[in-house]
């Protein structure tokens, strides 16, 4: 497992990352399945504005997927097994969380 300066330091990372998201997901999803009160069926540019819906809804998927592993790490956290490779259970080196606190594998199982 890591030492608790790292472990400090990581766990404000991921909350300022969850929150940070989170607050991303909020945004894109907040107008989900609707249009604007503007939006027009017949207008021309229609097909341009279904084409950015579509590029939100797999944005959003891609954040929620993030948010996922970000909750996942700070779940480890809480239960002490963050650090550990959830493949070969050794410890995963500092520079590796360091750089991407939610890593769940070691450079070996990455």
């Amino acid at each position: 497992m890591a030492d608790q300066t790292l472990l400090s330091t990581v766990r404000d990372e991921l909350t300022a990352e969850r929150a940070r998201l989170e607050a991303q997901v909020g945004s894109l999803e907040q107008g989900h399945g609707s249009t604007s009160p503007d939006f027009d069926d017949n207008f021309a540019d229609s097909g341009q504005v279904a084409a950015e819906q579509g590029e939100n809804k797999v944005l959003a998927s891609q954040l929620r997927a993030e948010l996922d592993e970000v909750t996942r790490a700070l779940g480890k956290l809480e239960d002490g097994t963050y650090g550990a490779c959830e493949t070969c259970e050794q410890p995963i080196p500092a520079p590796r969380l360091e750089a991407m606190p939610a890593a769940r594998f070691c450079i070996d199982h990455a």
